[in-house]
């Protein structure tokens, strides 16, 4: 059974912290890119990353390039999500998520493009 939890969230003041754990169960790492994404309330689910085996790089959406930086596990089959710099518009519930594509073949289709998603970590900036 494919699954995937997320963990790691909290409050955080401005300029702080996080490092996100999606921890993966029924697949590897090998098989499906992982994807991070976050939905703040009234707005869209928006990509923040995605990353597989069959890339050559991380990809990162632009609010979060070279402040969020993602990491894999593999003996843990874990992927984290360190987020550094941490702004109020950063605050969302943030998700990872699965799908069987490399991620240079769904970096435009987003969401969609997914199959398995956890159940999503809240992430709160605020002083």
């Amino acid at each position: 059974q494919v699954q995937l939890v997320e963990s790691g969230g909290g409050l955080v003041q401005p300029g702080g912290s996080l490092r996100l754990s999606c921890a993966l169960s029924g697949f590897t790492l090998d098989d499906y890119a992982i994807g991070w994404f976050r939905q703040a309330p009234g707005k869209e689910r928006e990509g923040v990353s995605c990353t597989s085996s069959s890339d050559s790089r991380v990809y990162y959406s632009d609010p979060v390039k070279g402040r969020f930086t993602v990491s894999v596990d593999n003996a843990q089959n874990t992927v984290y999500l360190q987020m550094n710099s941490l702004k109020p518009e950063d605050t969302a519930v943030y998700y990872c998520a699965a799908a069987a594509y490399a991620c240079y073949m769904i970096t435009e289709t987003g969401p969609p493009a997914y199959d398995y998603w956890g159940q999503g970590t809240q992430v709160t900036v605020s002083s």
